[in-house]
C-alpha cells in the first residue's frame, strides 16, 4: 500500500548520497515509504544533473513515511547519525559537494525541536570526534528524483557503488538495528 503524503508522517533526511539512506530505511520497521530526492535549494524543479553541478543549493535527500505508533521521529534521527558522518560539511566519503552535505530538514517546530535534542544528546555523549555540522533548516519545497534513482541498491545490487558503500553500510545497519528491521534475522 503506497503512502498517503497529505496524511502519513514524514522526515527529511540528506546525509550523502540518497541510495545509501533509501537502502537503510527501506529495511526499518515502521517505516512505510523512502522516496529519495531533492530539497534544501534555490532551483525550482531540480534535475540530477543539476544538483549535481552543487549550484542548485539542494542536498540529495529521502523522505521517509513513516509509522509514529512503531517508530519515533527522534529513533529515525538517531539510526540517521548513525548511518552517516554528520562532522563532514559537504562529504561523505568520496561524494564531495553541497548536495551531499548532512541536513535534517523538519516541516514543524515539533520536529526542529527533537532534530536539536538529538544532537545536543549525542554532542552530550561525545558520540562523535568532532563537532557535529549537521544543517537544521526547514523543509522548503521537495523534488522526488528521476524515477531511475528509486529503488536503486535492490535494482543494482551488483552495481560498483553499491557493493563498495551501500553494501557494507547496510550490513552495519542491520547488525546494530536488527531487532528494529522490518524482517529481523532469525535466531
Amino acid at each position: 500500500m503506497a503512502a498517503d503524503p497529505e496524511t502519513e508522517p514524514q522526515a527529511t533526511l540528506g546525509g550523502g548520497c540518497f541510495w545509501c539512506l533509501e537502502a537503510v530505511f527501506a529495511e526499518l520497521a515502521g517505516v512505510r515509504a523512502v522516496t529519495p530526492g531533492y530539497a534544501g535549494g534555490h532551483h525550482p524543479g531540480p534535475t540530477y544533473r543539476e544538483v549535481c553541478t552543487g549550484r542548485t543549493g539542494h542536498a540529495e535527500v529521502v523522505r521517509i513515511d513513516y509509522d509514529p505508533a512503531v517508530i519515533e521521529y527522534a529513533d529515525l534521527l538517531r539510526v540517521f547519525f548513525s548511518v552517516h558522518d554528520p562532522t563532514t560539511p559537504n562529504r561523505q566519503g568520496h561524494d564531495i559537494g553541497p548536495q551531499y552535505r548532512s541536513i535534517i530538514l523538519y516541516e514543524d517546530d515539533e520536529q526542529q525541536r527533537q532534530a536539536r535534542a538529538v544532537i545536543d544528546e549525542l554532542e552530550r555523549e561525545g558520540v562523535f570526534d568532532a563537532p557535529i555540522v549537521t544543517e537544521v533548516a526547514p523543509l522548503g519545497a521537495f523534488h522526488p528524483a528521476e524515477p531511475y534513482h528509486h529503488d536503486y541498491f535492490a535494482r543494482n545490487p551488483g552495481q560498483g557503488y553499491c557493493q563498495v558503500v551501500i553494501a557494507p553500510k547496510l550490513a552495519a545497519f542491520r547488525r546494530r538495528f536488527s531487532e528494529r528491521l522490518k524482517n529481523p534475522p532469525a535466531e
